[in-house]
């Protein structure tokens, strides 16, 4: 194994952009993966570029915005170095209320409007008979400009990009600890071997709580999904209360997803998918007649506070870019941004000090 400037501990999209950002930056960088790559909390994503709506704390707000911004950029680029196709759709999204709230910014459609959009929409049993004021109102949807992506496609081309790029890797090498001497990161002992760095940051998801001897308050939040084939055409992303549905440029629907805290579990449960199998045909009855291709579920890594923890800790060296939770897809290239910034020295874009480790 070549010497290395940066350790990375984890291959999913986050660890993956991050190496291609610093390759950039002429830092010899080593990824180390516990299973395969980009096969966990990334290969499960829905990979809705959604960066508006209560669901964002307000301190997250300015990266999900700006990353949203960098994401055509962010994906030519990888279609460029790996010389695959990403499934990056610019549509939009469709957001369906039965109570008048939407998030702020979203074109509000009548169900006459809605329909020209998406044909495919049942409007009967949305229409709210108040609005947000108590006023009478037809308005069930809005439309917002946003973007969606195959998380699939995105990590297996970043993998091949940071391949490309000279990114070396070691998969199937769980990092158990940190090597620490005179108050300082110096590498890490994997279940196999040690491998050294004067740099480690630590990307590895769901995991990132389980490296010793730095605690971190990160936890596994499982999500249930199911793709279906022989659907409907829908076109935009469609979300609901209770369910969106997200199509892929090659006719899948992929249908999600359910938030559990019950560890490290991937199990699917019947009972869990025919619910939102239901709840989705309800929006889009045609989907009755689809056939199911899959189903899967994923852990999302989840902090106390639902936000994602970036920047150096008090160990000298070690670095933390982990707890997207359900953003991780979204926040790929802001952070790999940031976290650059920050590795290298220098002041970052944004203001990163809610997302600090030392909150906890």
């Amino acid at each position: 194994m070549k010497s290395s400037d940066v350790i990375i501990i984890g291959a999913g999209i986050i660890g993956l952009s991050l190496a291609i950002e610093l390759r950039k930056k002429g830092l010899r960088v080593l990824i180390v993966e516990r299973g395969e790559a980009g096969r966990e909390a990334s290969y499960a994503a829905a990979g809705m570029l959604a960066d508006a709506g209560d669901e964002f704390p307000a301190a997250l707000k300015p990266l999900a915005h700006e990353s949203a911004r960098m994401y055509p950029e962010f994906v030519h680029e990888i279609e460029d170095e790996s010389g695959l196709k990403v499934d990056l759709r610019e549509h939009g999204t469709i957001v369906l209320s039965c109570d008048g709230e939407f998030p702020e910014g979203g074109e509000l459609l009548s169900p006459q409007r809605l329909k020209s959009l998406e044909p495919s929409i049942e409007t009967s049993a949305l229409l709210s008979n108040t609005g947000k004021n108590g006023a009478p109102s037809d308005i069930c949807a809005a439309y917002l400009t946003e973007r969606s992506v195959d998380p699939r496609a995105l990590v297996t081309a970043a993998l091949k990009a940071a391949r490309h790029r000279e990114v070396d890797m070691s998969s199937g090498a769980e990092v158990r600890s940190l090597l620490i001497e005179g108050g300082r990161v110096v590498g890490v002992q994997t279940d196999k071997a040690k491998y050294t760095a004067p740099i480690v940051v630590n990307c590895a998801g769901a995991w990132a709580g389980a490296i010793a001897p730095f605690e971190l308050p990160v936890k596994p939040i499982k999500g249930q999904m199911i793709a279906v084939v022989d659907a409907p055409p829908v076109q935009h992303v469609v979300r609901s209360e209770n369910v969106y549905v997200v199509p892929r440029s090659d006719g899948r629907l992929v249908i999600g997803s359910t938030l559990e805290d019950v560890g490290y579990n991937k199990q699917t449960d019947v009972t869990t998918l025919q619910r939102l199998f239901h709840a989705a045909v309800e929006i889009v009855p045609g989907i009755a007649k689809s056939l199911r291709h899959e189903a899967w579920a994923g852990l999302r890594p989840g902090t106390p506070d639902e936000l994602p923890i970036l920047g150096e800790t008090s160990i000298s060296g070690y670095f933390i870019s982990g707890g997207h939770y359900r953003d991780g897809i979204l926040l790929a290239p802001v952070t790999a941004m940031l976290m650059s910034e920050v590795m290298m020295g220098r002041n970052p874009s944004f203001n990163l000090s809610a997302f600090a480790a030392t909150r906890f």
